[in-house]
């Protein structure tokens, strides 16, 4: 095995119920920033780069099979029928990628809940237990307060691991270790195979333990060792909301740490949620308040937020986003969007473009130098460069069974107040006049004029409105010349 290759093969083990989490998602399900705890725990698996990943699903098999084909789908699965331990899941894991499932080499078992864990440490733990030729080796941690968790003895001599002593069991002295057993362990294939045919189950839940198998070795004369995780955060299990939360909170200060070690100004860490999958570029900012989920990018320089939520949004160097929403949208460099805007799919807006105030996109192309300031929808659209959309403008692309799509060329000036009704075209360098109704193409260099002539009634309040406010106003207005006089 290549010493890019440390692992034959990882087993993940998510097959559980999760019952404290009291959801009908299975807990292996359950999501922190941008991914499923299962689909954190195979991403750092992956990091191995081992020839079989194969998750072992139980409870809500279906729906945990459907979303590894998802993330992951070159991950095997494998089906534990009934919760028969945790030994029990790693032997139908093995078996599952044939050859009576003895595998040659080093075999990672993890646990499906721990989305803290890295790649960097399960690389450590593959590294240790290679170098120190052990049979098995544990990863573990030191904790603050190891209360409730399996404690590690170690041989004062060699530093084998001798014995894992679970908290009710373990005398005052071993209750004094703060090093801790994680669930996590790399095992010899082929020993490993040996010692799950010999777990017994004459135990009060009558099932198979993996942890047996330490013991097994250690009596067959194999050397057990350990590889110390270096933050005891990483190996932090999931069983209900309020761990979800906390390990929703590290997991997105790691992220944000690593975004400002990389040159991007997030102003408060603690307001701002960040996904694995969004990338950042140098001299990025990002204001209180801010979710950036998905694919999301900000290029060099772009500022984004107060108050912002970006999924799958690219944002181009030098460009605003303020107090927006903005979903599968594109925008160009040194472009404007909000306060208070709302990008849909398929938005693109062009270098120097503006969405500016209450305005709303879907499915609409933005020129370079094009401005949109305010209060306006634009749907299923195209305008070129440097036109200048009136406010309180709609353009209305739903006749009740279809959308359909307007244009609006290069240089425009549309007034406010405009209806676009598509599908409709307005050629390049054309006006439209406040308060149209546009419902036929209008060519370019025209001014389209699509309202109705306006028609003054005099007399008509002091009529139907007498003695009101307004009708004493209008006969004192209409009194005070003669006073003059």
């Amino acid at each position: 095995m290549s010493a890019n290759c440390p692992a034959a093969a990882v087993v993940v083990l998510a097959a559980g119920e999760g019952t404290r989490m009291k959801s009908s998602t299975p807990k292996v399900l359950h999501e922190i920033c941008g991914r499923s705890l299962v689909g954190h725990v195979v991403a750092a698996a992956r990091e191995l780069d081992p020839r079989e990943l194969v998750v072992v699903v139980g409870h809500g098999r279906e729906l945990v099979t459907a979303h590894l084909a998802q993330a992951d789908p070159a991950a095997r699965t494998a089906v534990q029928e009934q919760q028969n331990g945790t030994g029990h899941a790693v032997r139908m894991g093995l078996e599952a990628l044939g050859g009576g499932g003895r595998v040659d080499g080093t075999v990672i078992v993890v646990c499906g809940d721990t989305p803290l864990l890295t790649g960097e440490t399960l690389r450590s733990l593959a590294t240790t237990h290679t170098t120190d030729g052990n049979a098995v080796t544990v990863l573990t941690a030191e904790v603050p307060d190891a209360t409730g968790y399996g404690r590690i003895v170690r041989d004062e001599a060699t530093g084998a691991v001798t014995a894992i002593v679970e908290h009710k069991d373990a005398s005052d002295v071993q209750r004094a270790i703060r090093e801790i057993n994680s669930g996590v362990f790399a095992f010899d294939g082929q020993l490993l195979a040996d010692a799950l045919g010999k777990v017994r189950t004459d135990n009060s839940q009558g099932e198979e333990y993996l942890t047996d198998v330490l013991g097994i070795l250690r009596e067959a004369g194999h050397r057990v060792g350990a590889s110390v995780a270096g933050d005891h955060r990483e190996i932090a299990g999931i069983n209900n909301r309020v761990q979800l939360a906390e390990a929703r909170r590290s997991l997105n200060d790691r992220l944000l740490t690593e975004a400002m070690l990389s040159g991007v100004t997030v102003v408060d860490p603690a307001t701002t949620f960040i996904d694995v999958t969004v990338t950042f570029e140098p001299d990025a900012l990002v204001h209180p308040g801010t979710q950036l989920l998905g694919a999301t990018h900000l290029a060099a320089g772009a500022e984004v937020g107060p108050n912002s939520r970006l999924r799958d949004t690219r944002v181009g160097a030098g460009a605003r986003v303020d107090n927006t929403v903005a979903e599968g949208a594109e925008v160009g460099e040194q472009a404007t969007v909000g306060p208070y805007a709302y990008l849909r799919p398929g938005t693109q807006l062009g270098v120097k473009a503006k969405a500016g105030t209450y305005v709303e996109m879907k499915n609409a192309v933005i020129g370079d130098g094009t401005k949109v300031p305010h209060l306006t929808y634009v749907g299923d659209a195209t305008i070129g460069e440097q036109s200048n959309i009136g406010a309180a403008s709609v353009f209305v692309n739903y006749d009740g069974e279809a959308k359909h799509r307007t244009t609006i060329g290069s240089h425009c000036k549309t007034g406010s107040d405009n209806m676009f009704v598509a599908p409709v075209t307005v050629g390049d360098g054309a006006y439209t006049a406040a308060g149209s109704v546009i419902t036929k193409d209008v060519p370019p260099g025209s001014l389209a004029v699509a309202r109705g002539q306006q028609r003054n009634i005099e007399g008509w309040v002091a009529r139907k409105r007498p003695g009101s406010a307004a009708a004493k106003a209008a006969q004192a207005a209409v009194a005070e010349p003669d006073s003059e006089s």
